[in-house]
């Protein structure tokens, strides 16, 4: 496939161009906010580019000795791409990288993150984004066959474990102690929009997470677990409470002002579960007088929504029944300043994360207040003195605002580069096709992987016989472009070099000139069941391959041959027609002849005038005038 651009207002091919030089793999092209990436196989081994502001492509750098087999992007956000890559030696793990502002320089932010299969093949990473705070996720990470979670704050910088609950949800303490026993949650978010997934987090409720898992030494699936439940931390993953012993699907209602829960349950159920004080109380509510089989729970569009509706049946053999609950009645008075307090994020003490101590005026708990479409929560942030953990592989983590401190220290300094040697030089057409007709315009596509390219030169020979040199090789980002004249196969050589040494390229381009006139050749009798050969003569003379296409007498399909001659018995007696199609290129021209078939034949001997063909125009009429002047003159 290739990758094709051009304005909406005129997209012909004419006004269209091809940014990426030569062809990708088939659906590997992604455009995500600033960043377009594709991919290229070639020899068993993946190539990965990517393409910043619709700038020219340039080649994705892993860690040496990275041999990726498939790559997600996870997120663009922020000027920084976050992606996931599965190494030669993974099977169902993936590594985490993070880029430079160009997506084109990684670095490790997590190794063997858990993935799996969707039911569609897809592939699922098990990794989360915490809506609301930027640059925290939470990830399950493969350790010695087990399978454990872990949060950063800081987009990959740092992980940790999850500390688990003091108490279970009937106030039983627990004894775990880090890192032998740790809180581990399923990371998967619904594909199903009628339920609610394992995990859930709100934009508009910053710091309330709520989701499904275990107590223990590593993660056990839902059909193993027997101890596990759901859980909620108010504080951004700091703490974690367990609210219940069992999988639940929680809605948030009013911008997190209330959370609804419902039981996962094969069995008829007929309450549903509400809190207003983000989840250290609940209170039982029945939403239907006769018990319902769940198949889910849908919530009104926006984050604002106050009703919900339940929907599933009475018995296996019923239709489904819908139970719409409105909330509203309980939410009686609009929110005022005295309902609010300031919520500051932290990491377990430490206010600046991401170069910045950012404090939240959230919803009291316990608070019955309705905030509607119109409240815009309030963010304070102050910017960080900066510390060593504000950077990462000698650069600011991405997002990061922190100031002065150590940043000059890390700070990117402006040095003249010394020159490099050019290596991995690329020589193809705009087209992807080593193949052009003879007058017609060709642009070769010239790109270096390595090297100094504005004091690199290059040398053009395009084999027959001129050159042309450009002294850098900034001047060829749009290609070379030539007009070859004459038919036929020529080597072009790419040869780009500077004081370091150098490095080439060719390709063997095949020029066709396309054919004007193609005459059959063949007797004009012939006897049944005996071979008859033909010719088809093409002019101007043929440089290259043509491929010949011949039809004979009643037959439905062609012969087709490479060569200019063929043969051919005919079973029949009769008029046979012979139609030969001659394909060059982009042309194709052909000639008709007829042929009489018999049985059995004399031939005679017959002299003419020297001067005869002088008259001979080589078209039917004349020759059929001529066979009936010598068959006059043959019954006299």
């Amino acid at each position: 496939a290739q990758y094709v651009t051009c304005r909406i207002q005129n997209c012909s091919e004419a006004a269209s161009s091809k940014p990426f030089p030569g062809y990708i793999d088939h659906n590997s092209l992604v455009v995500q906010d600033d960043y377009v990436f594709a991919q290229v196989t070639s020899g068993g081994r993946v190539t990965y580019y990517v393409s910043y502001r619709r700038q020219s492509f340039t080649q994705m750098k892993l860690p040496k000795y990275s041999l990726p087999k498939d790559m997600h992007i996870i997120s663009t956000d922020d000027n920084q791409v976050f992606a996931a890559v599965q190494e030669w030696n993974q099977n169902d793990t993936y590594n985490l990288y993070v880029s430079d502002a160009r997506g084109a320089y990684f670095t490790i932010a997590l190794e063997n993150v858990k993935s799996s299969r969707g039911p569609e093949g897809n592939v699922m990473i098990d990794l989360y984004e915490v809506a609301g705070i930027k640059g925290m996720f939470l990830a399950n990470k493969k350790v010695q066959r087990q399978v454990k979670t872990f949060i950063t704050y800081n987009k990959g910088r740092d992980w940790r474990l999850l500390q688990a609950p003091t108490v279970d949800v009937r106030g039983n303490k627990i004894h775990c102690i880090l890192p032998y026993c740790s809180l581990n949650l399923h990371l998967n978010v619904a594909q199903n929009p009628y339920t609610s997934g394992n995990i859930g987090s709100k934009d508009s409720a910053p710091g309330i997470i709520v989701a499904s898992g275990n107590i223990g030494s590593e993660l056990i699936t839902d059909e193993e677990s027997h101890t596990g439940g759901m859980f909620i931390s108010s504080d951004a993953g700091n703490t974690w409470r367990q609210v219940f012993d069992e999988e639940h699907s929680v809605l948030f209602l009013d911008q997190g002002g209330a959370l609804v829960a419902i039981k996962h349950t094969p069995q008829p159920i007929r309450h549903l579960w509400l809190s207003f004080d983000e989840g250290q109380s609940w209170s039982k509510y029945s939403f239907t007088s006769v018990p319902l089989f769940v198949d889910g729970v849908l919530g009104e569009p926006g984050d604002e929504t106050l009703v919900m509706t339940v929907f599933g049946h009475v018995s296996h053999r019923s239709d489904w029944q819908l139970v719409k609950v409105d909330y509203r009645s309980i939410f009686s008075t609009r929110c005022n300043e005295i309902d609010f307090h300031s919520w500051e994020l932290h990491n377990q003490g430490e206010p600046c994360i991401m170069g910045q101590m950012r404090i939240y005026q959230r919803r009291r708990p316990g608070t019955q207040c309705i905030l509607g479409k119109k409240y815009n929560r309030a963010v304070t942030s102050v910017p960080c003195i900066c510390t060593d953990s504000d950077f990462e592989c000698y650069r600011k983590v991405g997002s990061n605002n922190c100031t002065d401190g150590v940043r000059d220290q890390y700070a990117a300094k402006q040095q003249q580069c010394s020159n490099r040697v050019p290596r991995g030089l690329h020589l193809i057409t705009s087209n992807g096709r080593p193949a052009t007709d003879s007058g017609q315009n060709i642009t070769f596509i010239v790109h270096l992987e390595e090297g100094d390219v504005p004091r690199t030169s290059l040398q053009m020979e395009f084999g027959d016989g001129t050159a042309v040199t450009y002294s850098n090789l900034s001047s060829v980002e749009t290609g070379v472009k030539h007009v070859y004249r004459h038919c036929g196969i020529f080597r072009v050589i790419a040869q780009a070099w500077n004081s370091l040494g150098s490095t080439r390229a060719h390709l063997f381009l095949h020029v066709t000139c396309p054919i004007e006139h193609v005459h059959l050749t063949l007797p004009y009798v012939a006897i049944t069941n005996q071979q008859v050969n033909m010719t088809a003569v093409v002019w101007p003379s043929p440089f290259g391959p043509l491929t010949y296409f011949w039809w004979l007498g009643n037959k439905t399909e062609p012969v087709i041959t490479l060569e200019e001659n063929t043969s051919f018995a005919f079973s029949t007696e009769g008029m046979n027609s012979v139609t030969v199609q001659v394909s060059a290129g982009n042309s194709i021209l052909q000639d008709i002849k007829s042929i009489a078939v018999f049985d059995s034949y004399r031939s005679l001997l017959l002299s003419f005038t020297p001067n005869l063909e002088d008259y001979n125009p080589d078209i039917p009429e004349w020759r059929h005038d001529l066979s009936k002047l010598v068959k006059r003159t043959l019954q006299q």
